[in-house]
């Protein structure tokens, strides 16, 4: 008895989705854009974090060792800041690899490299690159190196300079920006998938005020809720997965021309290389989330003249 049931409610509602064939195709137009913007917002976020995790990579504070420094304690310092919770990754940059890299960087200047083949030694320190795990935190880190310089296995200091200090104020106004921009990204986020929600809602609940005069008849006639409303709810799943196909459609060729464009704004995310990498996720989100939404719509939609 209950798979009958089941089948004459899925059979009702692909009536009442071919018969109401205008009020339909409107509704899955709207739903198209619904969906279509809220797929659109994803790829926005995805590229917004992707450009902050580069900008996030390319901060951090070097520690310069003293020339004299001896290797051990330098190995030591490294496996101290290692273990903060705060570190992301280090560096370690000996002083003749510093010295390579010097003389790459100067490469065009031959009275600066004349000047240190003068000298007849390497006059560089060994480098330590920090990454945090948030550029919030490389205040504290830098405070922690500060505090106790002397962290090495014989308490000698072996820390020449931290530049956090003198790039204290860039790195605080890149953290602010950062953070400014995550939130920012994420209100407009929420702001736009409720508009859309909203009004997806509103174009079935239209939908479903065209039938009107029929949930009453069938009221009349000592229908039940479950069946009255099994019919909308179908239709209002077909509408979403419609949708969602179309949705899917439009993104292929979509994200396809503007596949360069967005890898040359958004740290090398090619919008169509993505697409099609995590294509499964985007079948999730926009087919079953558009059968999901119009399911729902639907559901609390022909809630009010059920009450009636």
């Amino acid at each position: 008895m209950f798979w009958i049931d089941i089948k004459r409610i899925i059979k009702a509602g692909l009536t009442n989705f071919m018969r109401n064939g205008f009020v339909s195709l409107a509704s899955i137009l709207i739903m198209t854009v619904t969906l279509f913007t809220i797929g659109s917002v994803l790829f926005l976020l995805i590229g917004l974090n992707v450009s902050l995790d580069e900008i996030k990579q390319k901060v951090d504070v070097s520690v310069y060792f003293k020339v004299d420094a001896i290797e051990e304690d330098m190995m030591f310092v490294q496996k101290t800041i290692d273990a903060l919770p705060s570190v992301f990754e280090t560096e370690y940059i000996s002083r003749d690899q510093a010295l390579e890299n010097f003389r790459l960087r100067h490469e065009g200047d031959e009275l600066t490299l004349q000047a240190l083949d003068e000298l007849g030694e390497n006059p560089l320190g060994a480098v330590l690159n920090i990454r945090a795990v948030d550029p919030s935190e490389y205040e504290n880190i830098a405070n922690f190196l500060k505090e106790d310089p002397t962290i090495t296995r014989n308490r000698t200091s072996v820390i020449d300079k931290v530049n956090y200090f003198d790039n204290q104020v860039a790195i605080e106004r890149l953290s602010k920006i950062i953070s400014a921009a995550e939130k920012f990204g994420l209100l407009l986020t929420i702001i736009l998938i409720v508009v859309s929600i909203i009004i997806s809602f509103n174009t079935i609940r239209l939908a479903i005020f065209v039938s009107r005069e029929e949930i009453s008849v069938m009221k009349l006639v000592g229908a039940n809720n479950k069946y009255i409303r099994g019919p909308f709810v179908v239709s209002g799943l077909i509408y979403g997965l419609i949708s969602g196909l179309i949705t899917l459609i439009i993104f292929y060729p979509l994200t396809g021309w503007i596949g360069s464009a967005s890898a040359n704004f958004f740290s090398g995310l090619n919008f169509f290389s993505y697409y099609l990498e995590n294509f499964g996720h985007f079948v999730l989100i926009l087919v079953g989330g558009g059968a999901m939404l119009g399911a729902l719509s639907s559901f609390l939609a022909v809630r009010r003249y059920l009450k009636n």
